[in-house]
């Protein structure tokens, strides 16, 4: 096997991680400094409310998840990623949020939706939309599952080699962008000042 392939597949471990090595990607993801500042920001400026039904798609070793469970108290939590390695390690991180029924965890990828008795307040995705087959048919499913008034939050820190200030800018505008074309509008872009920057846009 060569360097390139042996890349090619850690890189892929990252997108889906499976296997032993998927266990150790994730729990990679849930000690990254970065990651987990990235994580916490985010849900801080969500404005999350203890009544909220929010969903993250693509949790991965649930950080963003533990947060959320932090400030939804009345509400509900839910969470979808295709990696079954990340939604065993995101439930027995948010162990006791899950057994309260605060938290409900599955197993599903971004274009097989499970049915939600009522509208979402908050739907969250971080640094995940790249992954997604048809993100633009994705955002408009998304988009109606929100009551209205609800908020999308799309969030990029840029991962490439090189990345700098200017790829997390151009990936806000592209974030913006698809948001606009999926209908969402009072949109705003915020920004936490880490190596690389993270872009966090915001639309309802």
């Amino acid at each position: 096997m060569t360097a390139q392939s042996i890349k090619r597949r850690l890189i892929s471990q990252f997108h889906r991680p499976r296997g032993v090595v998927g266990r150790a990607v994730g729990w990679f993801m849930a000690h990254r400094g970065s990651n987990r500042q990235r994580n916490i920001w985010v849900v801080s400026i969500l404005d999350i409310q203890p009544t909220d039904r929010v969903l993250e798609v693509g949790f991965g070793p649930g950080i963003a998840i533990a947060e959320l469970a932090r400030r939804v108290t009345r509400g509900r939590v839910y969470g979808i990623d295709h990696s079954e390695v990340m939604v065993r390690q995101a439930t027995r991180r948010n162990a006791a949020a899950v057994r309260a029924g605060r938290v409900e965890l599955l197993h599903a990828p971004v274009d097989r939706l499970p049915a939600f008795d009522t509208p979402l307040d908050v739907i969250l995705a971080v640094n995940s939309l790249g992954f997604w087959p048809d993100p633009a048919q994705r955002l408009s499913e998304l988009r109606d599952l929100l009551r209205p008034g609800g908020r999308i939050a799309l969030v990029s820190q840029p991962r490439c080699p090189g990345a700098d200030a200017a790829t997390t800018e151009r990936a806000g505008r592209e974030l913006r962008d698809r948001l606009t074309a999926a209908g969402l509008t009072d949109i705003r872009v915020e920004t936490l000042d880490l190596d690389p920057p993270v872009a966090c846009v915001i639309a309802r």
